[in-house]
């Protein structure tokens, strides 16, 4: 039976996005606000920019929709930035994506239909049948080829049944947050989560989409292969972390 959502609340992550962060706020609000759920909230959480990103997302408005700020100052790091945003969300249901606009706002609709279908968790993934990516730039072919192999690892070790551990575009009802709480520092968070939800027996489904080159400013990643291996090495620590913790009967 279909359980309609009523609200939702957006959490955008941000370091040095300036040259996105005002577009993707009215593009996200533009796309959700369209599917006709009526309450609405987008909280930019920054890592204090030294572009002022915080600065332009905050002179943004939309219509019906309530456009919020939060500046960090201390603590930097992506899933601080996710566990703050959590905790100021208001919303039944929680979306984050990457706002370089490579997560493209217009397949929000598709994930937030689901949980109105009866998933717990709803993740729009670039290796389910359909989906795709297309990068652009320096270290890009280098990037997707590491990516591919990382998932294709994590799958082996982990769920073969899930596609894309590193996917970070995901809707997701509040009460699993409560039991799943984040963990981590880098994109190696999402392993841990979605490994530790699909242990718990929430109901998760992967959506495709394709996911675009950004659209300004510099990747976080890195385009190196000693910057993708430092920051590959987390996500290969959590794993072996994750299997432990299965062999002792933990998780």
């Amino acid at each position: 039976m279909s359980e309609m959502i009523h609200s939702v609340s957006v959490i955008m992550p941000t370091l040095n996005e300036a040259g996105n962060i005002a577009d993707l706020i009215t593009c996200t609000a533009e796309v959700i606000t369209a599917t006709g759920i009526p309450c609405v909230e987008i909280l930019v959480v920054d890592d204090d920019s030294p572009d002022r990103t915080w600065e332009i997302a905050s002179r943004v408005s939309c219509p019906n929709v309530d456009v919020r700020v939060i500046r960090r100052q201390s603590e930097h790091g992506l899933t601080n930035s996710l566990r703050d945003g959590i905790a100021a969300a208001q919303q039944e249901v929680i979306v984050w994506l990457d706002c370089d606009f490579s997560h493209p706002p217009q397949r929000i609709p598709q994930m937030l239909f689901m949980l109105e279908q009866g998933f717990d968790i709803a993740v729009n993934s670039r290796f389910t049948i359909g989906g795709g990516e297309v990068r652009e730039g320096k270290g890009s072919l280098l990037q997707t080829a590491l990516s591919r192999i990382l998932n294709w690892s994590i799958r082996f070790l982990l769920y073969p049944s899930f596609s894309d551990y590193t996917s970070g575009f995901v809707a997701v009802r509040r009460e699993v947050l409560e039991t799943v709480r984040l963990r981590g520092d880098y994109g190696e968070y999402f392993v841990d989560f979605i490994f530790r939800a699909l242990r718990a027996h929430y109901r998760v489904c992967e959506l495709p989409y394709c996911a675009a080159p950004r659209r300004s400013g510099e990747s976080k990643t890195g385009s190196t292969f000693g910057q993708y291996w430092r920051r590959g090495r987390k996500y290969l620590w959590t794993v072996l972390r994750l299997r432990l913790d299965v062999l002792r009967g933990g998780i």
